[in-house]
């Protein structure tokens, strides 16, 4: 059960959920991770901070309160922070660009990459909690 009493949706065993089945950024990363390509040209992650920052918009713009990691005020961010100390090494660039240029490096695709990261910071954030 949720904090705000809510059940999670359940997802459907053959596919993606309807955008009104979901209730966090989560579910709606879980959607953008199950079919990528429908959610971002060419799997940009520079895309994905675009969706991500009208998200948290329209959630300052309606008064909803929730977990968000990709931004906070005054800074970029939990994730951003995370990934700093995980890639050891601070930038000025965001997120987005900073695991595109590694995903690049290391010849694994940005996506894969954003996801196996976005996993194990919130497995981090899980333990320390």
């Amino acid at each position: 059960m949720r904090e705000d009493g809510r059940l999670p949706a359940m997802r459907r065993a053959n596919g993606p959920r309807q955008l009104t089945e979901l209730t966090d950024v989560y579910d709606f990363l879980d959607e953008v991770r199950l079919r990528p390509g429908m959610w971002l040209p060419r799997s940009s992650l520079k895309h994905l901070e675009s969706l991500l920052t009208g998200y948290r918009a329209a959630m300052v713009v309606h008064g909803v309160e929730g977990e968000f990691d990709f931004w906070s005020p005054g800074t970029q961010g939990p994730f951003t922070e995370w990934l700093w100390h995980r890639l050891g090494r601070e930038s000025p660039l965001s997120w987005a660009t900073e695991i595109e240029r590694e995903a690049e490096a290391t010849g694994v695709p940005a996506i894969e990459l954003l996801f196996r990261l976005f996993d194990e910071y919130r497995a981090d954030r899980d333990r320390a909690s």
